[in-house]
């Protein structure tokens, strides 16, 4: 269950609101000068100290299989090749954090109702009109099980 905050959840219920939802996303890598900040909005909004630029983007959810990892599909538009520049410079994955935003048209401030979820972008594609990049949580199906290996040096209480 996710607890919203009493103006989010006015705005869900009313039939027609002004204030809109926004889908942010952070892409991050060691090899970034500073991580890239974008909204799917029209406009740039600053959020805390962070200043969010508008880019079209889209997420597609995943589908809701339990034998396999969850893996989201990121959609942002190629209108500027930063994007692919950036992801074509890096030479390990990149992490992308996604949260949504509610905005306050009245008094002009954001607050973050969902997230962080935070990714790690596996693969990437793109073309002339769009970069694709597969986001996935880590792959916990593969850690070992048990964790630890039970030897006297280890565990010199159970021998």
């Amino acid at each position: 269950m996710r607890v919203l905050s009493i103006n989010a959840r006015k705005a869900v219920y009313d039939q027609e609101s002004d204030n809109p939802f926004f889908l942010l996303l952070t892409i991050n890598h060691a090899d970034l000068a500073e991580p890239l900040y974008f909204i799917n909005n029209r406009e740039n909004i600053t959020v805390g100290s962070t200043e969010y630029t508008a880019y079209p983007f889209q997420i597609d959810l995943p589908s809701d299989k339990e034998d396999e990892i969850s893996r989201v599909k990121l959609i942002i538009d190629n209108v500027d090749r930063q994007i692919v520049q950036t992801i074509r410079a890096l030479t390990t994955a990149p992490t992308a954090s996604l949260e949504i935003l509610f905005y306050d048209m009245s008094t002009q401030t954001g607050t973050v109702e969902a997230g962080p979820f935070n990714f790690t972008m596996r693969a990437a594609d793109y073309d002339a009109l769009v970069v694709e990049g597969d986001l996935s949580y880590e792959n916990i199906l593969d850690e070992p099980f048990p964790a630890d290996v039970f030897t006297p040096d280890g565990f010199p209480g159970l021998y």
